[in-house]
């Protein structure tokens, strides 16, 4: 059997190895939450950076879609100009044929 001595210097030997295990987690612990804080910051970033690109992709989808409904309306007045030519000329060919009978 061991003497008191000999445990007390075991016990003393386990409580500094716990407690340089208990400094080394600590620091371990510190390193985690400044790399977790870090790693939150760059969601955060990202996140914003998302949101702008979203909004971003929205303008755009409004920009084009007003520009298909220029592209639309222009269209819609150049079909009107040709109709409005064709009865121009419908019109006129009345005119003479209405002469022509007087």
């Amino acid at each position: 059997m061991p003497t008191v001595s000999a445990q007390l210097d075991r016990i003393v030997d386990r409580s500094a190895k716990m407690i340089d295990l208990c400094v080394t987690l600590q620091e371990e612990n510190d390193l985690l939450k400044l790399e977790n804080q870090s790693l939150q910051v760059a969601v955060e970033t990202s996140t914003e950076k998302i949101k702008s690109l979203e909004e971003k992709v929205k303008a755009l989808g409004v920009a084009r879609t007003l520009d298909g409904l220029n592209e639309t309306a222009e269209l819609l007045n150049e079909k009107n100009l040709g109709i409005k030519q064709k009865i121009d000329d419908f019109v006129r060919e009345i005119d003479k044929c209405i002469l022509l009978l007087k």
